[in-house]
């Protein structure tokens, strides 16, 4: 990773853990909750996408780097919390879809932050199966 990139990923990291804390309370805003690789407890992160029938997908800013994904490459069990509603799934990890593409059919605002503050090719989709 460049010097930029980096930088980039700290800057970023850091203002998220603040702005993270506020936004996880909003009863409005999707939660991706995995378990802690380490700690083994829940952990919240607000994530944007879209629920497409019995799957959500999301895109990973910082993929491979994000807690979350590292999370969930040790327990693919996860609950995601859409309009209020918490639904259990397990996530996959889509490293051969392209995710610049998969950003134009998720919500516009999310996908523009994704973009504005991800690192280009660290980018990663995410499909988490909905259970029924």
């Amino acid at each position: 990773m460049s010097s930029y990139a980096e930088t980039k990923y700290r800057a970023v990291t850091a203002f998220q853990r603040r702005l993270n804390a506020v936004v996880r309370r909003l009863p409005v805003q999707t939660l991706l909750e995995t378990t802690g690789r380490v700690s083994g407890l829940p952990r919240r992160t607000p994530v944007g996408g879209r629920r497409v029938g019995d799957s959500f997908w999301l895109v990973s800013e910082f993929g491979e780097r994000a807690q979350y994904i590292r999370n969930i490459r040790a327990d693919p069990r996860v609950r995601v919390r859409i309009r209020g509603r918490w639904h259990a799934g397990t996530a996959h990890l889509l490293p051969d879809d392209d995710p610049v593409a998969r950003l134009r059919g998720l919500p516009r605002l999310n996908s523009l932050a994704v973009r504005a503050m991800g690192v280009g090719a660290g980018l990663l989709t995410v499909r988490v199966d909905l259970e029924r």
